[in-house]
């Protein structure tokens, strides 16, 4: 009897340290998940730059040289060119990459009067003509596949294909928009911590009210938020970092920490499309399209938890002259990272 006690008093405890060591590797992991982005950085020998146009305004990019054609990739709302950093060492056998950041993000010139569709869209196309000076695929995600369907409608003759990456189309041009994931998730929440005396931070504010965690961690959200602005106190100026949640969180923090919320404030009261239709913006695109779609989800209560529901994505797709409709087995909103084999694809069909 005793000797069986000793043997399950070792499984045990050998099932404790294991464990142990599985949830060390998985915060350590989480913690450090930007290394894999500057590995990938250091790999192609991306170099980042700045440009100043006539207006005074910047716009910072990141640059993989080499002679392939030229390819501009465009980042989603909270993200930075690093975003599509792991993407880069296949994408550069076959493209000379430009990676900006979009204005009110990352180190491109904060300015609200610069945050519109066509503002950012017009001098993205004068970044095409004067810095890459040559015929230029445009890819762009979610919000910033909009801005690269007003830059392959309206670029001229140096846009040679575009890639329109699960783009919130219609919706945030008010479409149904309060019943997206995008506006209760993120943008309300934009708008209501902008209305606060800002006492506590935006990430502890966000834990508390987001709607994945009203979703699915309702009871714990509190307790992680307080977590959050007891980390931001001990550490000012630093991305709040929690390693028993997912990395897809830190890089919206990470990345959070060069984001205007003013530009946020665009998408909320829908000022940012500036009056421009994307339904005519999209009838007017002449290039070849490649139209990437994540998979139709909702919540139990209606809610899309997508960047557009089927139909408005096919609708979108239907009014492009020459376009090919793809759409992913899931609703994981980054494509780029989750389903990378098909946007790399995506991306290279439109070499020739």
């Amino acid at each position: 009897m005793k000797k069986a006690i000793k043997i399950i008093g070792i499984v045990v405890l050998t099932i404790i340290v294991v464990a142990i060591i599985a949830f060390g590797v998985f915060w350590y992991r989480n913690i450090h998940w930007y290394d894999k982005y500057e590995k990938a950085l250091a790999k192609v020998s991306a170099e980042e730059k700045q440009v100043t146009l006539p207006s005074g305004s910047v716009i910072n990019y990141g640059e993989v040289v080499n002679d392939k054609p030229a390819l501009l990739l465009i980042h989603g709302q909270g993200g930075i060119w690093e975003s599509y950093a792991t993407l880069m060492p296949e994408l550069s056998e076959n493209w000379h990459i430009y990676a900006v950041d979009v204005y009110g993000h990352g180190e491109s010139t904060h300015d609200e009067s610069l945050y519109y569709l066509n503002v950012n869209g017009d001098d993205l196309i004068w970044f095409i003509d004067n810095v890459i000076c040559e015929k230029t695929v445009v890819a762009g995600h979610s919000n910033g596949a909009i801005t690269a369907a007003y830059v392959a409608a309206y670029g001229g003759g140096n846009i040679a294909g575009v890639i329109l990456e699960d783009p919130p189309i219609f919706n945030t041009e008010g479409e149904d928009w309060e019943n997206y994931f995008a506006y209760r998730d993120t943008f309300k929440n934009i708008h209501e911590y902008n209305l606060t005396d800002k006492s506590e931070c935006w990430e502890s504010y966000y834990l508390r009210h987001c709607y994945w965690g009203e979703l699915y961690m309702n009871g714990a959200m509190s307790n992680i938020a307080d977590y959050a602005q007891k980390y931001h106190d001990k550490h000012p100026g630093e991305p709040v970092k929690i390693g028993f949640l997912p990395p897809s969180l830190w890089n919206f923090f990470q990345y959070y920490m060069e984001y205007d919320l003013q530009y946020g404030e665009h998408f909320y009261d829908l000022t940012w499309n500036n009056g421009y239709s994307h339904k005519q913006i999209l009838s007017d695109i002449k290039v070849p399209c490649v139209f990437l779609h994540a998979k139709e989800g909702k919540s139990e209560n209606g809610v899309y938890l997508c960047a557009a529901s089927k139909e408005q994505a096919e609708r979108a797709a239907s009014y492009i002259t020459d376009c090919t409709f793809i759409e992913t087995t899931t609703s994981d909103h980054s494509i780029h990272e989750v389903h990378r084999d098909v946007y790399i694809d995506a991306v290279n069909s439109l070499l020739k």
